[in-house]
Order: structure tokens, then C-alpha cells, then sequence
């Protein structure tokens, strides 16, 4: 007999929501995270934005599951007094020539069941400003989160429920047996096996690492992951009043582009930028990238000087496309097909992960037959 029902690896949000939908139903389940707390990679080195669902291709998991979680999110923040705001964005043209995109988003936005108000470069001066444009669109329900906060509340639901969170537990085996999954667990110095009835591999950068402990050959799959820098400048406190909404520019091939991100404490950062690196990189922020910051920055708030922006924190992000390759989607998979029944595999866990976490977290459930 097994130790557990359910063991989720990885304890960013995405796998602290998946645990606290489950573990409703199965006390006994295991949470496992390889660092000391929860949610210290992905899941706390964003903008923190509670998206729309504007930029995903129809149908696709991205723009299901965001708008889906869009409204899951901003319910559970204010049923758990997790701090957030519903603060908007507005998208801007930076010029005449980029409208026609911008009327393209808009339809794609439209497609998903998200509906933007267009603004002229007057209303869009009469909201902000300080932004220069030749118009935007309005996304009333975007807003900004504290990541913390949401997974304090999500991690104390795993708690309450009976649960047990293991931080400092590394998954370094895996492999099924007699219909039952033996995990290898590093704990220190040593190494403990734990048996479970299914997995949830939420492990984030390392979820196509656990995938092949699972004997997946993840390049087969497209499962392999390529990790993109995200990095962040932040502006001088006393110039931070000049945004009220998140203002940002039209995506870009990699990522939404350098955006103002508001904090809800006030705080303006413009970020984050994308760049490819390795598994080895480090979270330190390239000091000589601060001139482009501030033309990125200019580009949406011409107030902004050089010397207004310093460097301040960056992210990666686990990418499914590699440098050059078409954008993906969510890789969210009951591995039945693949001899391992009951097995989850959630890859590619990047924006807009935070936002979708509620909304996956019942797509899980439903995988497991139990939604």
C-alpha cells in the first residue's frame, strides 16, 4: 500500500494551488519543494500581475486557463485577504504605425472572451499623463497581486487540510512499480523514499528534469525547457507617482515587453527584458543594460532620465521555445499515453502561470478524474 495518495513536487503556485484543491480530498498528500520555503523561484521574481487573457492564441491553454483564473484569483484574494488591486493596463501604440497591431490584439482579446476599450492618444493622456502613445486599450481587469501573500494563503489551505508540506526535499528518483510511484527524495545528506498513488510534477524549472526521472525522453516529448532571464530597473521613489495603471508596450517574439510595474506598495519598476541563458545563470542584474532600460522605459514614459532607474531583482522563466522558435503553450499532461496512469506533468509553467494557478489547479483535478 502506498504512503500517500498524492505527492506534488514543487511548491511555487502553481503547485502550492494544485495542493490546496487536492488535499480537500486526500489529507495524506505530500507537498515537496527543493528549497527552504515555497514560491522562491519563478513564482516571486515577476511583475506580479493578475492578467486579462489578451495575448494567447484561442483556445490554446494560456487563454483558457487565464481567463478562467483571472476571476478565480480575484475571488480567492478577497476571500482570503490576500492584498491585490484591480488597478488596470493600458496597452499603448507608440506610434501611428504600430495601430493596426494594436487593433489585432484587440480581436485576439475579443476571441477569448476579453474585452478591451480602445482609447485615443487623448484618452490615454487624460488616464496617464506622463505616457506618450497614439492610442491603447483599457483592460479593466488586469491588476497586480502580492505572490507572497497568495501563496502564504494557498500553503496554509494545504495546512489546514491535514497535508504535509516538505520543504528542503529534493525529487532525485522516480520510476513506477507493482502500480505504485517510488520517489527518491533528498533531505539533507540523506535520501528517503516515498511511495505515492499519483504525481503532480510541478517542479517549475526543474519539471522537465523530473519528467525524465520519470523515464520521459523530454526532447522526444518537446517537453525540454529553456530558461529566459528576466531582469528588472526600479525608479528613484520619488519619481514612482508617475503611473497610476501598468502601461505596457505591444508584445514583443519573447515576452510582453519592458513594462511599468506597479507594486502595491508603491513601488514603479520597468521590466522585465528577455534573454536566453543557461541553467547555471544567476539572478544578478547586468548593471551595463541600464541605457536601454531607460530608451524601453522613455519609450512609454518619456519623463523617465538615466539616472531615475537602478537595477533591482530579475527572474527566469522555464520557456518551452527555445531562442528563434514559435511561441508554446502550457504543456499540462495526465501521462496515461506514456504507461504512467496517474502521473501529471505540468511544463512550460511560465506567464501567465500566477494568473492561471486556480484555473490549473482544476484542470489537475480534472485530469485525475475527480473535477
Amino acid at each position: 500500500m502506498a504512503d500517500t495518495g498524492v505527492v506534488v513536487v514543487g511548491a511555487g503556485v502553481v503547485g502550492l494551488a494544485v495542493a490546496a484543491r487536492l488535499a480537500a480530498r486526500h489529507p495524506d498528500l505530500v507537498l515537496l519543494e527543493r528549497n527552504a520555503r515555497h514560491g522562491q523561484e519563478t513564482s516571486s521574481r515577476n511583475s506580479e500581475v493578475i492578467h486579462a487573457g489578451i495575448y494567447y492564441p484561442r483556445g490554446s491553454l494560456k487563454a483558457r486557463l487565464c481567463v478562467e483564473g483571472n476571476r478565480l484569483l480575484y475571488e480567492l484574494c478577497a476571500a482570503r485577504d490576500v492584498p491585490h488591486r484591480r488597478c488596470g493596463k493600458i496597452i499603448i501604440a507608440a506610434d501611428e504605425s504600430e495601430l493596426p497591431a494594436l487593433h489585432e490584439l484587440r480581436e485576439r482579446a475579443r476571441a477569448n472572451g476579453v474585452e478591451l476599450q480602445p482609447l485615443s492618444a487623448a484618452a490615454v493622456a487624460a488616464l496617464e499623463p506622463h505616457v506618450r502613445s497614439a492610442g491603447g486599450l483599457l483592460s479593466p481587469d488586469s491588476g497586480i497581486v502580492s505572490a507572497h501573500g497568495l501563496m502564504d494563503a494557498l500553503l496554509h489551505e494545504v495546512r489546514q487540510a491535514g497535508a504535509v508540506f516538505q520543504p528542503r526535499s529534493e525529487v532525485v528518483g522516480l520510476d513506477k512499480s507493482n502500480g505504485e510511484y517510488r520517489l527518491e527524495v533528498r533531505t539533507g545528506g540523506s535520501v528517503e523514499r516515498i511511495t505515492a498513488e499519483r504525481v503532480v510534477n510541478a517542479a517549475g524549472l526543474q519539471a522537465d528534469a523530473v519528467a525524465a526521472l520519470a523515464g520521459i525522453d523530454v526532447d522526444a516529448a518537446g517537453y525540454r525547457q529553456h530558461y529566459c532571464k528576466g531582469s528588472y530597473f526600479s525608479v528613484a521613489p520619488s519619481r514612482a507617482g508617475l503611473v497610476n495603471r501598468l502601461v505596457y508596450p505591444l508584445p514583443g517574439r519573447y515576452s510582453l515587453g519592458v513594462h511599468a510595474v506597479l507594486g502595491l506598495d508603491g513601488r514603479l519598476r520597468f521590466g522585465p527584458d528577455a534573454e536566453y541563458v543557461g541553467r547555471d545563470a544567476d539572478y544578478r542584474v547586468d548593471e551595463t543594460k541600464a541605457p536601454a532600460f531607460a530608451e524601453a522605459a522613455r519609450r512609454l514614459v518619456p519623463a523617465i532620465t538615466d539616472a531615475d532607474l537602478a537595477p533591482d531583482t530579475s527572474g527566469l522563466r522555464p520557456k518551452l521555445q527555445g531562442p528563434g522558435e514559435a511561441v508554446r503553450d502550457f504543456v499540462i499532461a495526465e501521462e496515461s499515453d506514456r504507461g504512467l496512469p496517474g502521473f501529471v506533468n505540468l511544463i512550460g509553467m511560465e506567464s501567465p502561470g500566477l494568473t492561471s494557478a486556480p484555473a490549473i489547479a482544476r484542470h489537475v483535478e480534472t485530469l485525475l478524474g475527480e473535477g
